[in-house]
C-alpha cells in the first residue's frame, strides 16, 4: 500500500536514497563464491548494482572480450545510420586471416567483401579476428585509428581501468580492461544495442561454406542464458561474459583467468546460480499506475491525475523482499500551466527506513492556464485560504 510520510521524513528519505542505493540490496553476510580465476563479478542489469566481486578493478588481458567493443561500435553506427547492414566491407590482406590455429577467423577471401552484418556476425558468433581487423580498417581507415575510437567510447561508459591496442583482444603492449569495465559493456550493448543484441544469443553462423558454433557453452546448456562473448589467449587465460534473464531479473556476469573452457562455463554457471539463490528484483509499481488527484490552482481545469513515470523495482535479497515499502512525495497542489509528462514529485521504495529506489511521479495531461478574470479570482479564493 502506498502511504505519505510528513515532509521531514520524506526529505530524510530523499537524502538517504543517494547514499543507500548500492549498500541495502547487499547483504554483508551474504558470502560470495570462492572461484579459481584471476577475476569475476556479478553486476545486476537493472541497476548495475554488483553482487559479488574478486579483483574486479584489476586490468587484465581480456583475450576477445575485446570483440564486444568492436561489435558495440558497429551496433551503434548501424543504429545511427553511419552503416548499413548490406554496405559491403573489403577484406584486404592486412586483415585476411591465414588459417593459423593461433587466432579464430570468419574465413572471408582476401580482397573479397562481404556485408556489414555479416561481419558483425563473424565477429560476435565466430569470434573473428579477421573480421574485427576489417571493420576497424573500413570504420577508421585504421585499426590504430579504430582502438581511438575504443577507448573513447570506453570513456563515455566509464571503464575507468581499460585500455585498448587493437579490435581483437590478440596480446599486445598495454591492451587491458577489468572485469567491471567489461561489465559496464555487456550492460550498455544491452542497452543500447536493440535487436542486434539478439546476436548474442545465435547458436552458430555459417560463412564462405564454413559452420562454426558459438563458443559460450552456456547457451546451449541454460536456456535463460543470451549473451554475451567467450575469449581466450595464453596471456588471458579463458574468459568470459554471461548475460541471464530469469523471473524479470537480468544478471551480468564476468569471469577472466580459468583454465578451461569447462572451467569458465562452470564459473559462470555457479556465479549467475548464487546471484539468483540469494537476490530478486520486486516490482513495486508499474509505468503508468495512478497514484493521485491533485487540486490545480489557476488553470484551465481545476485537478489532475498523476501516475507513475516509469516502473519501481527494488533489488534486494530474498530475506527483505516482504519489507518494501513505498512512500509518494507530492505537493498540496499545482499552478497551471502544466505539460503531460512533467515530473511533479518521486515514488521512493523503502526498507528499513532508508530509500533505496525511486521514480518519477509525473502528470498525465496537460493543463493550459485559465483566462485572465479567472486567474484574479482564483488568486483571490487562495489569499482568503491563507489568511482564514
Amino acid at each position: 500500500m502506498t502511504v505519505k510520510y510528513v515532509k521531514q521524513q520524506l526529505v530524510q528519505l530523499v537524502v538517504g536514497i543517494s547514499v543507500s542505493l548500492g549498500s541495502v540490496a547487499v547483504n554483508a553476510a551474504i558470502t560470495p563464491p570462492t572461484m579459481e580465476n584471476a577475476a569475476y563479478i556479478l553486476m545486476d542489469y537493472n541497476t548495475g548494482e554488483i553482487l559479488a566481486q574478486k579483483n574486479a578493478t584489476t586490468p587484465l588481458p581480456p583475450a576477445s572480450l575485446t570483440k564486444m567493443m568492436t561489435s558495440y561500435i558497429i551496433e551503434q553506427r548501424l543504429a545511427s545510420g553511419d552503416l548499413t547492414e548490406d554496405e559491403q566491407v573489403l577484406m584486404s590482406e592486412n586483415a585476411w586471416c591465414r588459417g593459423s590455429s593461433s587466432q579464430s577467423c570468419m574465413y572471408v577471401p582476401v580482397n573479397k567483401t562481404a556485408s556489414v552484418i555479416d561481419m558483425l556476425r563473424g565477429i560476435i558468433i565466430q569470434s573473428g579476428n579477421d573480421a574485427s581487423m576489417a571493420m576497424a580498417e573500413h570504420i577508421a581507415g585504421s585499426e590504430a585509428s579504430f582502438a581511438t575510437l575504443m577507448n573513447e567510447q570506453a570513456k563515455k561508459l566509464g571503464m575507468d581501468n581499460t585500455h585498448f591496442v587493437n579490435a581483437t583482444g590478440m596480446p599486445d603492449e598495454g591492451h587491458q580492461a577489468s572485469a567491471l569495465d567489461l561489465a559496464k559493456l555487456g550492460r550498455a550493448i544491452i542497452k543500447n544495442s536493440g535487436d542486434y543484441y539478439k546476436i548474442y544469443s545465435e547458436k552458430e553462423f555459417t560463412y564462405n561454406g564454413i559452420t562454426q558454433g558459438n563458443r559460450n557453452a552456456l547457451l546451449s546448456t541454460d536456456s535463460t542464458v543470451d549473451g554475451l562473448k567467450t575469449g581466450h589467449t595464453d596471456a588471458a587465460g579463458y574468459c568470459l561474459v554471461a548475460s541471464s534473464n530469469r523471473d524479470g531479473m537480468r544478471l551480468i556476469s564476468v569471469i577472466m583467468g580459468t583454465k578451461s573452457q569447462q572451467e569458465r562455463a562452470d564459473q559462470s554457471r555457479e556465479l549467475l546460480n548464487w546471484g539468483y539463490g540469494h537476490f530478486t528484483t520486486v516490482t513495486k509499481a508499474p509505468a503508468g499506475q495512478f497514484v493521485s488527484k491533485l487540486p490545480v490552482w489557476f488553470g484551465a481545469a481545476k485537478e489532475i491525475e498523476l501516475a507513475t513515470g516509469d516502473t519501481l523495482k527494488v533489488l534486494t535479497t530474498k530475506t527483505q523482499k516482504n519489507k518494501i515499502t513505498t512512500v509518494v512525495d507530492i505537493p498540496d497542489s499545482l499552478e497551471a500551466p502544466i505539460k503531460k509528462g512533467q515530473e511533479v514529485g518521486k515514488m521512493l521504495a523503502v526498507i528499513d527506513g532508508k530509500a533505496v529506489a525511486s521514480v518519477p511521479i509525473i502528470a498525465t495531461s496537460d493543463i493550459e492556464q485559465a483566462g485572465f478574470f479567472s486567474r484574479m479570482w482564483q488568486h483571490v479564493v487562495r489569499w482568503g485560504q491563507n489568511v482564514f
